[in-house]
């Protein structure tokens, strides 16, 4: 596959496809309703919750904060992961934006 050229779009369509493509897979979607429902910091019993072997969730969990979806911290021997509020009611935003376009008809 050949190289990304974000370039040739607005920063809006660059950052909304990188956290759609964040959020493209079930074990994500799944910590990010996690950490909503709970209201919380979480760190390790997103593992147990999951299911998924620690460096599995470890994986996800750094995908999600590389597009600012969640942050975290380390407190001694505790990693706490909660979601960051501003980067997600953005992305929220921008997504209602995208999708709310009604279809009046097929083209084909």
């Amino acid at each position: 596959m050949g190289a990304t050229r974000t370039d040739l779009h607005p920063e809006k369509f660059n950052e909304l496809g990188m956290a759609v493509q964040a959020l493209g897979h079930p074990a994500r979607l799944r910590i990010i309703d996690i950490l909503i429902k709970r209201r919380e910091c979480i760190g390790h019993m997103l593992v147990e919750e999951l299911g998924l072997s620690q460096p599995t969730v470890h994986q996800h969990l750094k995908r999600l904060k590389e597009v600012g979806l969640i942050q975290g911290s380390i407190d001694g021997n505790r990693v706490c992961y909660c979601i960051n509020a501003e980067v997600y009611n953005r992305v929220r935003d921008s997504l209602i934006a995208f999708l709310d376009r009604p279809i009046q008809e097929n083209c084909c």
